[in-house]
């Protein structure tokens, strides 16, 4: 098994968007979007975790189908949180 070196710059590049991507979050938590706060916070969240799957695990320089079935599962369990999260919005009683 061959071992895969990344140059430095690269984790300080991903390093960044995460912090700007948690910036993003923290800000976009404070413009109401209705409904959409929790979509948006949990694509943000989807966004950073596959950054840190592919680049900090070394998932991206594995085999194409390891990260085809990241990438998959990834955009699986957003849509699961999403369709868990807006259920039990739909079922609140607003008084």
């Amino acid at each position: 098994m061959s071992e895969h070196v990344m140059p430095g710059r690269i984790y300080y590049t991903i390093w960044i968007a995460l912090l700007c991507l948690t910036v993003i979050t923290a800000a976009v938590s404070f413009v109401d979007l209705g409904r959409f706060n929790t979509v948006i916070a949990l694509v943000i969240a989807t966004v950073k975790a596959l950054l840190v799957v592919l680049f900090f695990m070394h998932v991206k320089y594995t085999s194409e189908r390891l990260t085809k079935i990241v990438i998959v599962s990834a955009i699986f369990w957003l849509f699961l949180l999403l369709a868990l999260s807006m259920a039990d919005y739909g079922t609140r009683h607003l008084s």
